[in-house]
This record gives C-alpha cells, sequence and structure tokens, in this order.
C-alpha cells in the first residue's frame, strides 16, 4: 500500500538558523537514503513556507484565490514523503523516523488505490 506522510511543523528550514537548516536537511538526506535502501521510497519533496502559498476556491463558477493557507494555525505543511509500505504498522515505524517528527507531526494517510479512483485518475481503463 502507498501512504503519503505529511510533515507538520511550527518551525520550517527558513525559519532555523543556519546552523541548525543545516543539520535538519543533513538528517533528512540521511533519512531519505535510508527508505530508498529499504524500498520504502516512492517519492517526497519539500514545500516553501505557507506565506509562499494560495489558497484557491470555486464557488457557482466563480473562482476566489487568497493569499497563504485557508486555516490559520502554528503548524504548517513543510513537505511530505510518498512511501510503500505492507500496511499501516509498516508506515508508521518509516514514518517515526521522518526528522521533522521530532520538531512538530506527521500525519500518515493512505493513498486510495480502489478501482473507481484509479479509473478516474486515468491510471487504469
Amino acid at each position: 500500500m502507498k501512504y503519503l506522510c505529511l510533515i507538520c511543523a511550527e518551525t520550517v528550514m527558513e525559519g532555523m538558523s543556519d546552523d541548525a537548516a543545516a543539520k535538519h536537511f543533513d538528517e533528512y538526506t540521511e533519512f531519505t537514503q535510508a527508505i530508498r535502501d529499504s524500498g520504502h521510497y516512492l517519492s517526497c519533496n519539500r514545500l516553501l513556507p505557507a506565506n509562499a502559498a494560495i489558497t484557491l476556491r470555486v464557488r457557482g463558477g466563480k473562482v476566489s484565490i487568497t493569499d497563504g493557507p485557508f486555516a490559520e494555525t502554528k503548524e504548517q505543511f513543510g513537505g511530505y514523503y510518498l512511501i510503500e509500505a505492507s500496511d499501516l504498522n509498516e508506515a508508521i515505524q518509516v514514518a517515526t523516523r521522518i526528522p521533522g517528527a521530532k520538531l512538530g507531526c506527521v500525519e500518515i494517510r493512505p493513498v486510495a488505490e480502489d478501482p473507481k479512483t484509479l479509473k478516474a485518475l486515468g491510471l487504469v481503463k
């Protein structure tokens, strides 16, 4: 099964001192290589801070765009890992090693791969 691990923290890389950010980047480099080696890795990326985001809504055919994230919260999404795991317990074991879990939290969510979803996304005919 595929799981999306959403990393949330109050402090993102841009808010850290240069030394702290360099150490955190090194931790991510090590973690990412470890899950590549273990076969759990599918994809990942870091997100820019929330002030670089926009929120888009379409209501009644009208588009509205606002700066920043929709929810006002101390924590913000900092990045994600898409992993392959045999079950939720294995996904939890992988996610506990994500460096950002020590500074914030990691939301683990199964990726929908049911036939209707795969067909709607054009992944099967």
